[in-house]
């Protein structure tokens, strides 16, 4: 009889292939997030778009037709016990052998009245880089997918007044030599909350002090009314979603009134 992680991997290969690996790959490959001789950090958080990461991933090193190498890390920033024996338990039953390591970014952010997700994310990804790097890799790997994606850009039009995205991969300016990548990048929620549920798997959603007391467990307030606008959007209009994703790939600057270049400088419309 088959281990439970094997029927999974058999699920990613057959199953879920064209809905799971097929745009992973295609990320990889799009934006070349894969190169010889890498050492990735696959950082997993203990919810199911990371988790599941991890998994495309060891079914991409099985496939790889060059070498690189995978470190799959777990950032503990102050779960309680409960939490991080969850987080275990699925990298046991999911056959995924993970390096973990503590921090106290909860206890730090907890005081903290303004945006507390906001600087708590910026702690962990700080915490991922200076691991990940002293473990030998130059990247790390998040778990952002395509639905992320187009909610950033939408949160940051109506609630930034900006024109952002989350891209697939950024250079980090504060650990030389090492690079963010997004390999889930074209990989939609709707099909990852399939494979969770196919499977009978339960991962942890944000389990810091602060969301524990909010209603529902809500994390973002804001993320939330954006999903549902989508939502709405789509209902009538089906390529709604494709549309607000290209909107960043079809920027044209000679329309815009005002854009910064990559060192942060103004350029208006009408300068000579």
């Amino acid at each position: 009889m088959s281990e439970f992680y094997e029927t999974v991997e058999e699920g990613i290969r057959k199953k879920f292939a064209r809905r799971l690996f097929t745009p992973f790959a295609k990320a990889i490959v799009e934006y070349s997030l894969v190169k010889p001789n890498d050492k990735i950090a696959v950082c997993i958080s203990g919810g199911k778009d990371s988790m599941l990461m991890a998994k495309l991933f060891q079914e991409l090193k099985r496939h790889n037709k060059f070498p690189f190498e995978l470190v799959f890390l777990v950032m503990d920033p102050g779960y309680s016990p409960a939490n991080r024996q969850k987080i275990e338990e699925n990298a046991r039953l999911l056959n995924v052998p993970v390096t973990i390591f503590g921090t106290d970014i909860f206890e730090n952010v907890f005081e903290v009245e303004k945006s507390p997700c906001y600087l708590c994310a910026r702690m962990r990804r700080g915490h991922l880089y200076a691991k990940a790097k002293e473990l030998g890799c130059n990247k790390i790997a998040l778990g952002h997918h395509y639905d992320d994606v187009i909610e950033t850009i939408l949160m940051g039009m109506l609630y930034g007044g900006q024109i952002q995205t989350m891209l697939p991969k950024l250079k980090s300016t504060n650990f030389e030599g090492m690079e963010l990548i997004r390999p889930m990048y074209f990989v939609r929620e709707k099909d990852i909350i399939a494979w969770r549920e196919e499977y009978g798997l339960e991962f942890l959603r944000c389990a810091c002090k602060f969301t524990a007391q909010l209603a529902g467990g809500e994390v973002d307030g804001k993320r939330q009314k954006v999903k549902e606008l989508i939502r709405s959007l789509k209902a009538e209009d089906p390529q709604i979603e494709q549309n607000i994703f290209r909107s960043v790939e079809n920027v044209s600057l000679a329309t815009v009134i005002e854009y910064k270049d990559k060192n942060g400088i103004r350029h208006r419309f009408d300068e000579e």
